[in-house]
């Protein structure tokens, strides 16, 4: 069975390809097409050296010039001698356009639009092949009929043929009016990807996962890949909006609570007057206990004074987490990523 490699580019550009169980990943990646820098092939120059963040390979000959020990510890692979064991993800130091590959652009049927919330929408998008994505990656979504697009996770699981994404309803919104008053089931949208770097790594530790409005979208996506791909470790999602009308997909989070006896969430919303059990800001309701010691993975998705809020809350309490990721965005920006 062969396994997926996702290759991340320095210019946010992700390509996912396959590579067979005994097969080199440079040669599955030549074969997609794709030129990842490669020169003597034999483990001797080092021109092929990435970093693979998550999965398990072996590698075969190479010399101390071409990968040190101190590399390989880390995670440094020469490409022309990793064979992989599970699906992996390796980061390539050079751009897309550098080895010669693009997004994908893929067109797909809008099969579902859900319009109940007052300041939300969400939609369901059908394509012929199932699309491959990291969880908590984004595209860029056309607009029909205006030549724009706007940047929106997925908050669906990967490599499915249906996707799903949560859109805030942005006044005056190219998409937002799209959706609002003339997207119709049946009709077709095109999208480009995937990108970004605010994807869930490997989970080796407790994850804290702390999302902003529609900045819940990539983390439904995360934890419905944790349900078909478990782990032990505790997760908590902190979930923070600003008034009543803008929680959704409330059942969805129910619903894999109960289904993943290590997954935990709450809900805040910043009103006063919301009448909600918890009012304020996520961190407001979060205690240095749940950064376990900094032995913690912390993922925030959300406004832009979200995220340093989170940063200071962490300075406060003097924790500094095993790793922190995060992906800001704003409405005058109309949902894009940074």
């Amino acid at each position: 069975m062969p396994y997926n490699i996702a290759l991340q580019f320095e210019d946010g550009v992700s390509r996912i390809i396959q590579c067979e169980a005994n097969e080199l990943v440079s040669e599955a990646a030549y074969r997609a097409k794709i030129n990842i820098p490669l020169d003597c092939r034999d483990g001797a120059c080092g021109t092929c050296k990435c970093h693979c963040e998550s999965g398990t390979y072996t590698q075969g000959f190479y010399i101390e010039d071409a990968l040190t020990e101190d590399e390989a510890a880390k995670g440094y692979v020469l490409t022309c001698q990793m064979t992989p064991t599970s699906d992996c993800v390796v980061r390539v130091p050079a751009s897309s356009a550098a080895c010669k590959t693009e997004v994908t652009a893929q067109d797909a049927k809008l099969i579902e639009i859900d319009r109940n919330s007052p300041t939300t929408v969400s939609f369901k998008l059908f394509a012929d092949k199932p699309i491959a994505f990291l969880p908590g990656q984004y595209v860029n979504l056309g607009v029909p009929g205006t030549g724009e697009v706007r940047a929106y996770s997925f908050s669906s699981a990967p490599n499915q043929n249906q996707v799903a994404f949560l859109i805030r309803d942005v006044p005056n919104g190219l998409m937002s009016t799209f959706m609002r008053q003339q997207a119709e089931v049946g009709g077709t949208m095109n999208f480009t990807g995937p990108y970004g770097s605010f994807y869930l790594r490997k989970v080796e530790r407790p994850v804290l996962m702390l999302a902003g409005g529609t900045g819940l979208a990539p983390f439904l996506s995360m934890l419905l890949w944790l349900k078909d791909n478990p782990t032990t470790q505790p997760i908590m999602l902190a979930y923070g909006v600003n008034t009543n009308d803008d929680l959704v997909e409330l059942d969805t989070l129910t619903a894999l609570k109960a289904a993943m006896p290590n997954v935990d969430f709450f809900t805040v919303v910043v009103d006063p007057a919301s009448g909600h059990p918890k009012t304020g800001y996520v961190t407001d309701h979060l205690t240095a206990k749940d950064l376990h010691d900094g032995n913690v993975d912390v993922y925030v998705c959300g406004p832009p004074p979200m995220v340093e809020g989170v940063r200071k809350w962490m300075s406060g309490v003097g924790v500094t987490p095993n790793s922190f990721h995060f992906e800001k965005f704003s409405a005058s920006t109309a949902g894009a990523h940074e």
